[in-house]
C-alpha cells in the first residue's frame, strides 16, 4: 500500500464533499497538484465558483502545489477585480464600449489594467476556512494561512498568517531547519519514498528525516 490514489476524486468514499482537487478543475488558468484536497461544506465545485475574477483575457493562473489542504469557503481574487488607480475616476469606461473604448489609448484590457501575475501557492500549505488570497500573492511551501485571514503580500516559507491584513505569527520551525526542509523537498517524493518515511514526515524530529533519506 502506498497510499491513495492521486488520480481519485474522493479519496474518502464516506466523505463526498472532500475531494482532491487536481480531479475537479475544469479551468485551464488553474493548475493543482498530487494529493492536494479541498472540503467544502455544501458542494466542493464552490472551489472553481470561488477563483473570482479570473477571465481568460487576462491570463493570469492560479498554480497550487502538492498535498496542500485547502478548507472550505477559500477565496482567491484574480486580476480581473483590479481596477486603475491612477487616473481621476476608477471606474473601467473602457470595458462597456459604445465609444468608451477609446478609453483604452491603443491598448489591450490586459495592458491597460493592473496585474500582479500568477497566484502560487506552494506545497504542503494548509488554508483555512474562508481565507482570502489577493492577486499575484505567492504563498511559501509549509505555510498556514488562518481562517478568516486577508493576505494582501507574499507569505515566507513555514510562516503562519492570520488577520486582515494577514501578518506573520511566527514561523513554524527555525530558519536553518525551514531551509534543510526546503531541500528535502519530500512533496516531490514518489508515493513509494514517501509512505517508507511516513512516521518520521508525521513527527517533528527533522535530523532524523535527514538521516532517514
Amino acid at each position: 500500500m502506498t497510499g491513495p490514489d492521486p488520480a481519485t476524486l474522493h479519496p474518502l468514499p464516506h466523505h463526498r464533499r472532500l475531494v482532491f482537487l487536481r480531479n475537479l478543475i475544469t479551468r485551464p488558468n488553474i493548475e493543482v497538484g498530487d494529493y492536494t484536497y479541498y472540503d467544502d461544506f455544501e458542494d466542493p465545485a464552490n472551489f472553481e465558483r470561488n477563483v473570482l475574477y479570473h477571465f481568460d483575457f487576462i491570463g493570469d493562473r492560479l498554480i497550487i502545489g502538492n498535498f496542500c489542504a485547502l478548507a472550505s469557503g477559500v477565496k482567491f481574487i484574480m486580476n480581473g477585480g483590479n481596477h486603475e488607480t491612477a487616473p481621476v475616476s476608477t471606474f473601467p469606461f473602457a470595458i462597456f464600449g459604445h465609444g468608451w473604448e477609446t478609453a483604452m489609448n491603443g491598448q489591450s484590457v490586459a495592458e491597460k489594467y493592473p496585474s500582479k501575475g500568477d497566484t502560487v501557492v506552494g506545497h504542503d500549505v494548509w488554508i483555512g476556512h474562508e481565507a482570502t488570497i489577493m492577486p499575484g500573492i505567492h504563498i511559501g511551501n509549509g505555510a498556514v494561512v488562518a481562517t478568516k485571514a486577508v493576505v494582501t503580500r507574499h507569505v515566507p516559507a513555514y510562516a503562519i498568517v492570520a488577520g486582515n491584513p494577514a501578518t506573520v505569527v511566527r514561523y513554524r520551525f527555525e530558519e536553518d531547519t525551514i531551509a534543510r526542509l526546503e531541500k528535502l523537498a519530500w512533496w516531490f517524493w514518489p508515493a513509494e519514498k514517501i509512505t517508507r518515511h511516513l512516521a518520521l514526515l508525521s513527527a517533528a524530529d527533522v535530523a532524523a528525516l535527514e538521516q532517514a533519506v
